[in-house]
């Protein structure tokens, strides 16, 4: 039925379908740009310091990283539109809630809780995605403008807030989310079909799908991501060497080893990530490449708004403004998702890797390749696995632009400060420029990967079955089974002839 079920569904459906998806992105990547200019504000009205208001940020982006798995395994078990109306509806709710709130204690939960609302939406719509695209041109051109509503949102955020917090309070930051996620919620109810996907176990009762979310080893994993971001976060800020960020750091290190233990023990179909997994062809060095994006831009973002806010004494809406060029370079990359059905997306990567590489030409340019690099990484990782796990594989990839990000700018930053200290200050650009170098340096070392690890002998072919080891497994048994059958028949002909040559 979940085959047959794109034919059903009209083009208009088809995009406005499509579109809902955007909205949850957009509002996602909204709720992190859109809060940088609120932040002095919130310092103000609630006794902030400078420390605390960073985990306004990182509240949200530890939420949102760790709690993307459960999400996915969610969407792939049970029906990925509940998922992600759930999702949605709660940002939506939430954000009326932290409108209201004028208490620094409980702006930072309700962040988190966001940041918990906004993973339910990103892999159930990737999965719905999926499963209404299946024909690989037109799930390229979705995933492609899909992913390119975040990078716009990060510059109109940026925008949307300074307006905002200018003209009217930083109340209505928070509002027009709800203004958004709660149409967008409603519209769902009516617009995405109820027997949208079939999971890939397809459990018949409640208690079957429960025992196939694998909520032993998601909860590993999401006690260890929790525990690393925040040491990772924590560690520019209060010293690497300090017992709260040393002892998370070692826990969370730990807990992943026995994660990816636990996933060898369990059953394949239980599993929340097989460890075949990262045996697809080219998985795992895409896995690899998708922790560069997102750390390039924010460490972009972060550098630049600094340097122009703090140096150059600009406002936050010329700094907006000024960066409203990368909004639309990224934006018209995100429609490239065509090209990789005409290229193989190991070249399209590199071309877009060389552009970030190539430090003479414009930042705009730069940015350009970079999301070239985003879109194409995100259409082959779910072309090299099977349709059916497209909610974990919307999670794994996810998860490792939040993580490289998470990681990347911690390395930047500590870089950054270090050179400061002992060559002019924050007001030179010694300190930015040799991050900047160590940026660089990382992606080198990403275009080497590509160009040694990545195969093309599976592009542009079908995607892969989840049970297509288990039948390859079968067919080998199978296949020695009839082997052996054979050498028992070959060697009964001769006692056959001898006992026929024996008197009765």
């Amino acid at each position: 039925m979940a085959d047959e079920l794109p034919k059903r569904l009209s083009l208009t459906r088809k995009l406005v379908l499509l579109s809902m998806c955007c909205f949850a992105q957009f509002l996602d990547s909204f709720n992190n740009s859109s809060l940088f200019p609120a932040i002095p504000v919130l310092e103000g009205s609630m006794g902030i310091t400078q420390s605390q208001s960073s985990w306004i940020i990182s509240g949200f982006q530890l939420t949102f990283a760790s709690f993307l798995l459960i999400s996915g395994r969610i969407s792939d078990v049970y029906n990925p539109k509940k998922a992600f109306i759930m999702g949605v509806t709660f940002l939506g709710i939430i954000s009326i809630g932290a409108g209201f709130v004028n208490n620094k204690i409980a702006i930072m939960v309700l962040r988190a809780l966001m940041g918990i609302s906004s993973a339910m939406t990103i892999p159930s719509a990737l999965t719905l995605l999926v499963h209404v695209f299946p024909d690989p041109l037109e799930q390229a051109r979705a995933i492609g403008v899909f992913g390119g509503c975040g990078a716009v949102a990060n510059v109109l955020g940026l925008f949307i807030g300074a307006v905002l917090v200018q003209y009217t309070s930083y109340h209505w930051v928070f509002w027009f989310v709800a203004i958004v996620a709660i149409p967008v919620a409603l519209g769902c109810l009516f617009i995405i079909p109820t027997d949208i996907a079939v999971s890939r176990n397809e459990p018949d009762t409640h208690s079957a799908k429960w025992k196939s979310l694998d909520l032993i080893g998601i909860s590993i994993l999401t006690v260890a991501l929790i525990l690393f971001i925040y040491a990772v976060t924590s560690g520019s800020a209060d010293g690497w060497a300090t017992p709260g960020v040393l002892t998370p750091l070692i826990i969370s290190i730990f807990l992943t080893v026995v994660f990816f233990y636990w996933e060898t023990v369990i059953p394949v179909d239980k599993a929340a990530i097989p460890p075949r997994t990262w045996f697809y062809n080219n998985f795992s060095v895409l896995f690899g490449l998708a922790l560069l994006p997102f750390f390039w831009w924010t460490a972009v973002f972060t550098a630049f708004t600094t340097l122009w806010q703090n140096v150059f004494q600009w406002t936050v809406i010329s700094t907006a403004v000024h960066m409203f060029p990368i909004g639309v370079a990224a934006l018209v990359m995100s429609f490239t998702g065509s090209l990789s059905r005409m290229f193989s997306p190991k070249w399209i990567i590199l071309t877009g890797l060389s552009m970030v590489a190539v430090a003479t030409s414009p930042i705009c340019r730069r940015c350009a390749g970079a999301m070239l690099t985003y879109t194409h990484t995100n259409i082959a990782i779910f072309q090299a696995a099977p349709a059916s796990m497209a909610g974990t594989v919307g999670a794994i990839f996810n998860g490792a632009l939040q993580f490289g990000s998470a990681i990347g700018l911690a390395a930047f930053g500590a870089i950054e400060t270090s050179m400061e200290a002992t060559d002019g200050g924050p007001q030179m650009y010694r300190g930015r420029a040799t991050a900047f170098w160590f940026l660089l340096g990382i992606v080198l070392v990403e275009i080497l990967s590509i160009t040694y690890f990545y195969q093309r002998g599976t592009d542009h072919g079908p995607q892969p079955k989840f049970d297509d080891h288990d039948k390859n497994n079968i067919v080998k048994a199978s296949g020695e089974t009839s082997n052996e059958v054979g050498e028992l028949k070959t060697n009964a002909l001769p006692m056959k002839e001898e006992l026929n040559g024996l008197p009765m």
